[in-house]
């Protein structure tokens, strides 16, 4: 008899131990706002999205990801990146974030673009000018001011901005080529000063644009006029 109510205690207690443990964890639970979702929705692009384009529904997609997976910064609806500008190119199937967009209101696309406190200023080009053509939004380069002494012969050349953002090849804001083509004009990311040294630069001479290494963030001493 000892044994059996020894055994019918330990059931007891097995049972009792299961309630509570059940009772412990719906408490959790509901302290928790219920169940995690086992995964989140994220939008990702579904096509190359070019630098400047303004974004379409078709462009986008959405893939469901564990939570813990989901990048900061990332979108969970189509509707809340349509209409908005990216200000890099974002790749297929590559997550969507905040950082890579700017905010559409009117105008230019380009606009959008551009930097605080940037303004966009278009450059004449040759072939030669235009670095044979090589040019691509999104490039680096330096001005090199050229101009000719009390009309003479001498030639002076001197490097008066660096470090310039290129935004659009002719009426192109997309990097999506890689082979040379020649262009008519180039658009520039400048600070206001810069704008007005570039303007002045092409009224008294030529200007030469150089074409940077994007890792090359040196810049040499830039003399004064």
């Amino acid at each position: 008899m000892r044994k059996k109510g020894v055994v019918a205690m330990l059931g007891i207690s097995l049972v009792l131990a299961a309630g509570a443990a059940g009772l412990a964890n719906s408490w959790l639970k509901q302290r928790a706002g219920g169940d995690a979702p086992d995964t989140a929705s994220v939008v990702v692009a579904a096509l190359e999205i070019p630098f400047g384009r303004k974004v379409q529904a078709a462009d986008l997609n959405t893939i469901q990801l564990p939570p813990y997976a989901v990048p900061k910064g990332s979108f969970t609806s189509v509707d809340q990146v349509v209409g908005q500008v990216s200000s890099q190119p974002i790749y297929p199937g590559e997550v969507v974030l905040k950082n890579r967009l700017s905010e559409y209101l009117g105008g230019s696309a380009l606009s959008a673009v551009l930097a605080p406190g940037k303004r966009a200023i278009s450059v004449r080009v040759d072939d030669v000018v235009g670095v044979a053509g090589f040019l691509l939004p999104g490039n680096m380069v330096d001005i090199v001011s050229t101009r000719r002494n009390g009309g003479g012969r001498q030639v002076t050349s001197k490097t008066i901005l660096q470090e310039i953002k290129v935004l659009a090849v002719d009426q192109i804001a997309s990097q999506d080529r890689d082979s040379p083509v020649i262009v008519r004009a180039v658009t520039l990311e400048v600070t206001p000063s810069q704008a007005e040294q570039l303007v002045e630069a092409t009224q008294e001479g030529r200007v030469q644009l150089t074409l940077r290494n994007p890792l090359d963030k040196k810049k040499a001493p830039v003399e004064v006029a």
